[in-house]
């Protein structure tokens, strides 16, 4: 059985880890291997995760017999808004298919209720159909699709999806 719990900012070299570790393999058909890296040193840099960490974003890990598996990262009342934005959930390859990210899932839709969001919504590259599938059977729906530039001549294009409480 899976463990969830909150992570301290001392422990986010877990959730880099994971990501380090998941990436390549789930972004290889969507995304160049320059992208990924790029994204991976960008998004993933442990002062940056300190820095979200200390503006309220909350990290949750999965854990298997004491081994990290998984991770979750959110916000709640995103943009000062009633909604929770889910930024991150990866899991280790070897992990999927299991019940884990549903679990990490309904663990951040919890926490999003229980603090009287109204709904928790997400980002995901829209060439990333194992996740949209995913998310929609999960209840989550697509609100919208966007582009992002973060810079390098690099975008997210992404799909937003939705879950309400």
């Amino acid at each position: 059985m899976v463990q969830l719990r909150q992570i301290a900012k001392e422990e986010l070299s877990k959730v880099q880890s994971i990501a380090h570790q998941t990436w390549p393999s789930t972004f290889a058909n969507i995304l160049s291997e320059e992208q990924i890296a790029y994204m991976l040193n960008w998004m993933y840099d442990l002062p940056l995760l300190e820095s979200q960490a200390e503006k309220g974003h909350i990290f949750l890990i999965a854990e298997k017999q004491g081994t990290a598996i998984g991770f979750a990262g959110f916000e709640l009342f995103y943009k000062e808004s009633t909604k929770a934005k889910l930024h991150k959930l990866y899991l280790l390859p070897s992990s999927h298919g299991k019940g884990n990210g549903k679990a990490l899932l309904q663990e951040v839709a919890k926490r999003a209720q229980a603090a009287g969001q109204q709904s928790l919504t997400l980002n995901v590259n829209k060439d990333n159909q194992k996740a949209i599938d995913f998310y929609r059977s999960q209840g989550f729906v697509e609100i919208y699709k966007e582009v992002i530039d973060i810079g390098n001549g690099y975008v997210m294009d992404d799909v937003v999806m939705e879950l309400n409480f």
